[in-house]
């Protein structure tokens, strides 16, 4: 999991502390391998490991997104042809401070 457990905690903590309340059937076997590579801190407490794998889901997933985006961006002839005139406003500049 990549977390950083005080940005985690700060985000659980939040301005609208609302919590929902679900039941979930999970396999005995991806428990027991949870558990077993959880940091210490969060071995015997499922509930805050299944927050924090939920917000590092939730980033991972902002992330791909962006980046989806942004690689949908570079394709783009509109946005090719606007970087190309941008790159060229500023290369007259570009040796300003020398």
């Amino acid at each position: 999991m990549c977390y950083d457990f005080a940005l985690v905690e700060n985000e659980m903590k939040g301005d609208s502390p609302k919590t929902v309340r679900r039941s979930i059937a999970l396999p005995s076997d991806l428990m027991e391998e949870v558990r077993s590579v959880a940091p210490p801190e969060l071995r015997d407490n499922f509930n805050r490991l299944v927050t924090i794998a939920l917000y590092d889901f939730a980033k991972r997933r902002k992330r791909a997104n962006l980046e989806k985006a942004m690689a949908e961006m570079a394709q783009d002839p509109a946005m090719k042809k606007e970087s190309a005139e941008i790159s060229e406003e500023f290369l007259q500049s570009e040796t300003d401070g020398l």
